[in-house]
């Protein structure tokens, strides 16, 4: 058992034997105040009894009834208060160990959290309501430390995976350069660049993503009205797709409402939905970027007639690093980390994004519901 345990194990041993001590302490105090009470009260009250029955107050036979009141009050005080202390004992006993072994229950997981066990966990006692609460609580805070603690072995496994392959390229090129294999004319530039390229825009898209999820963005939120995210969506988006033959299309009504939000970093989610929709729309294809009100909310939604994305997979889209086809957004630039820094700027916004696709070759839809008012 580790040392951290150990001193656990003390501390509740240690809280039980003061509760114990404590509550031993009351029952006695307790009883010496009945004692003392009923020795001072008790004799006098028979003693005023006898008087008004008409007694002598020297009368032999007075004296005598009221030496054995005090015998007999003495000693059935001494049996009920000996028999109420050994229930009290007994009572004090059960509750305090039931106390220590769920203090010490408590104690021995938060030492296994601390050693790094984040799967450690606490069952409710029935002690009372706080006593659940504080399970509760404990095992929500292991939950979320088991889900970071997952998270960052995830990241690191993903950025190690993601660098190895511009990593080895550079590499590989820069030996081939150095042992006079490979010559640097303009096609090793380019490859050279593009590699570095990849790296970099690795480096920033988690910088964003992380900074998106700690609120470390700096939104400057203001009205915005929906037609001007749309428009400026669509005009930055127009030049790529129309190199790779996708039709791009705008759809919204007039007087639509504002939304209160940051119009770059709202920009910055439809423009990664839009770059995310070219790469798995083919040539020929079409890619709508709709606006539309729903009660109290504006839904923007970006629909392809691409690849689609099988069931499966949709529940895990908004993931860091997740690909539905990993060999071809790789093969594309896709760091995926577009869709992660999306929901964390939209969620940031107070709203929400979704995906919905019929499946392979039918297309798939992300929507963004923002409050408006």
């Amino acid at each position: 058992m580790s040392t951290a345990r150990l001193a656990a194990r003390r501390r509740a041993r240690g809280l039980g034997a003061r509760l114990l001590a404590a509550q031993l302490l009351v029952v006695l105090a307790g009883a010496l105040t009945a004692w003392l009470v009923a020795a001072a009260v008790g004799p006098k009250l028979f003693h005023d009894h006898l008087r008004r029955a008409g007694h002598a107050a020297a009368a032999a036979e007075a004296r005598h009834a009221e030496e054995a009141f005090r015998s007999a009050n003495a000693i059935s005080l001494s049996v009920a208060l000996l028999a109420a202390l050994a229930c009290a004992l007994v009572v004090s006993l059960y509750v305090t160990r039931r106390v220590g072994r769920s203090v010490g229950t408590v104690a021995d997981a938060a030492s296994d959290v601390a050693a790094g066990h984040y799967d450690a966990r606490v069952r409710p006692s029935g002690l009372g309501a706080e006593f659940d609460q504080l399970a509760g609580a404990f095992n929500e805070m292991a939950d979320r430390l088991q889900s970071m603690e997952t998270t960052r072995r995830r990241l690191l496994a993903d950025l190690a995976h993601e660098m190895r392959t511009p990593v080895a390229t550079l590499s590989a090129y820069l030996e081939g350069i150095e042992d006079g294999v490979a010559r640097f004319d303009a096609d090793t530039a380019a490859v050279l660049q593009a590699q570095t390229t990849r790296l970099s825009r690795l480096s920033e898209d988690i910088s964003a993503v992380s900074r998106a999820e700690e609120q470390l963005l700096e939104p400057h939120p203001r009205p915005v009205a929906p037609a001007e995210l749309v428009g400026v969506a669509v005009t930055s988006a127009a030049d790529r797709y129309a190199a790779k033959g996708v039709h791009l299309l705008a759809d919204l009504p007039a007087d639509l409402p504002a939304v209160q939000g940051d119009p770059d970093r709202l920009g910055q989610v439809l423009g990664n939905l839009l770059d995310n929709a070219l790469r798995h729309t083919p040539a020929g294809g079409t890619v709508t970027l709709r606006a539309r009100t729903h009660l109290h909310e504006l839904d923007l939604t970006v629909s392809d007639t691409g690849e689609g994305i099988p069931a499966e997979h949709l529940p895990h889209v908004f993931e860091r690093f997740y690909r539905v086809d990993a060999a071809r957004d790789r093969t594309s630039g896709g760091s995926g980390i577009g869709l992660a820094i999306s929901k964390a700027i939209t969620q940031a916004h107070g709203g929400r994004i979704t995906a919905v696709s019929d499946g392979p070759g039918r297309g798939a839809s992300f929507t963004i519901r923002l409050p408006a008012p």
